[in-house]
This record gives C-alpha cells, sequence and structure tokens, in this order.
C-alpha cells in the first residue's frame, strides 16, 4: 500500500518505504520482493495511460518520417521524441552516481531533508502562472532534457519524482495535462530500465526467498492502490492542486528528522 500510494501522489515512494522500513523494524525488504512492488505500479501507471502508449506504439514507424509542406504536426511522434529525449539524462544520472545514491539510502535524516526539499518546489508550483501555457504543439526538446534530469536527481530517497517532474514541466511554462501526462509515460522507462537492471541480483538472494503468495498479494496490492492514486492525482494537477502536497511533505520532513533525533528511526 505504501509502494502504490507513494510512487504517484508526490510525497516520495523512496523516502516513505525507508521510513516504514524503521517503523517495522525491517532490516531490509529482499530485492525481489522490491522489483515486484515497483513492477505492480509500473503496471498501474500502464494500465492508466493505456491509449497513449498504444498511440506512441503506432507512431514509432513515423518518427523520422518527413512531414510535407501543410501537414499537420504529429504530435504522437514527437511526444515519443520528446519522451526519448527526457530518458537520456535520467539514464545517465542514475547510472554515474548510481553509488552516491545508494548510500543516501542508508541515513533517514537525508530522507528528512529530501522530504522538505520536495515541500518547497511543490510550493512554488502555487506560483506559477496560469496563463499561456504551452501545449504539446509548442513543447521543445529542451524541455525534455530538462525535466529528464529533474527525473534523474529524484533517485535521492525523500525527493519525490513525480513532484519534481510535474514541477518542473509547470515552471517550464507546459500545459498542467500534458505536465501530469509527460511526468508518469516519461518514468516508464525509467522504472522498467532500474528494475531490469536490479533482476540480474534477485538471483544471488534466490527466487525462494520470498513466498509467491506474499509477493502476488504485495503487486497486487501496489497495483490497485497505484491506479487509484495516479487517477486523482491527475486529476489535482489539472486543476491546479499539486501545491497543497507540500504541506504534508513538510510534516514528514519534519517528523522524520524529529523521528532520527529521538533515535525512533
Amino acid at each position: 500500500m505504501v509502494q502504490g500510494l507513494t510512487e504517484f501522489l508526490p510525497v516520495s515512494s523512496s523516502g516513505h518505504l525507508v521510513v516504514a522500513e524503521r517503523l517495522l523494524k525491517f532490516e531490509q525488504p529482499s530485492l525481489l520482493t522490491t522489483v515486484v512492488l515497483h513492477l505492480g505500479t509500473l503496471v498501474a501507471t500502464a494500465i492508466v495511460f493505456r491509449k497513449d502508449l498504444l498511440a506512441l506504439l503506432l507512431a514509432a514507424p513515423r518518427l523520422f518520417r518527413r512531414r510535407r509542406p501543410g501537414e499537420t504536426a504529429d504530435l504522437d511522434a514527437k511526444l515519443l521524441l520528446l519522451l526519448a529525449l527526457g530518458s537520456v539524462p535520467t539514464a545517465a544520472i542514475g547510472l554515474l552516481f548510481r553509488d552516491a545514491f545508494e548510500r543516501m539510502f542508508s541515513s533517514v535524516a537525508f530522507v528528512g531533508v529530501g522530504f522538505l526539499l520536495t515541500a518547497l518546489v511543490l510550493f512554488a508550483t502555487g506560483f506559477t502562472r496560469v496563463e499561456r501555457r504551452r501545449p504539446l504543439e509548442r513543447a521543445t526538446p529542451l524541455d525534455a532534457l530538462v525535466i529528464g534530469v529533474a527525473q534523474g536527481l529524484a533517485i535521492a530517497p525523500g525527493v519525490s519524482r513525480s513532484g519534481s517532474t510535474i514541477a518542473t514541466a509547470l515552471f517550464l511554462g507546459l500545459d498542467r495535462g500534458l505536465a501530469g501526462r509527460f511526468s508518469f509515460l516519461l518514468s516508464l522507462p525509467a522504472v522498467l530500465g532500474a528494475n531490469v537492471l536490479e533482476l540480474r541480483h534477485v538471483g544471488d538472494e534466490g527466487w525462494g526467498a520470498v513466498g509467491w503468495a506474499p509477493l502476488a498479494i504485495g503487486a497486487l496490492v501496489s497495483l490497485a492502490t497505484g491506479v487509484a492514486a495516479l487517477v486523482w492525482l491527475l486529476g489535482g494537477v489539472r486543476r491546479g492542486r499539486l501545491h497543497r502536497f507540500a504541506y504534508y511533505c513538510a510534516a514528514a520532513g519534519v517528523a522524520t528528522l524529529l523521528g532520527v533525533a529521538a533515535g525512533v528511526l
């Protein structure tokens, strides 16, 4: 449930999982458990954006076709290209700084700081202008690259991936609906790639380390709660309510740091 709800809400799933593990006295969930829970929310994203994914798949053969004079822009092909561009800085940051990010996960205090940083970013979205927002037709490759950098930096625990990417899109002046849509479509290759890399190490602990029933239940719960959270968040983004999550993140950050100081976490 923690994974499903916080993966999409702009409150940092990684930060919540670190805190939940400490509160539940888990030394560390098995790698297979972590991968399966993330795959559950990956499927949730695919379900909610199934029409977009089909359109992008059909647009792939048209990606580099030259447009004829007077022909309208192929927006699906453009979106696919922008998603590909945005994935490049995310992959580069994740691979180059992987060890540094992994060390951050061992510090609950850093999670608290990450929550506070997320709160500041989300609060700032409340001051973005509503008028003259750019639709997909006016989105640029630079927009995609900047959002991809934001997604890469959000690997840090406590820093929300969805909050960072949606907020960055809003700061760049993109349409609210496009901001949410681009954020979650951009997450698909990042999450899928990261989990494929992690699956290589599952063999070290053995596939039988965790029972299949708990894995199946975990995947289904993360999928179901993920769909509900994602649909709810997209509606909130379109109505300009992203900044309201800042108060929760600020409270979570303060509570986490106090928990560390008190020796609870």
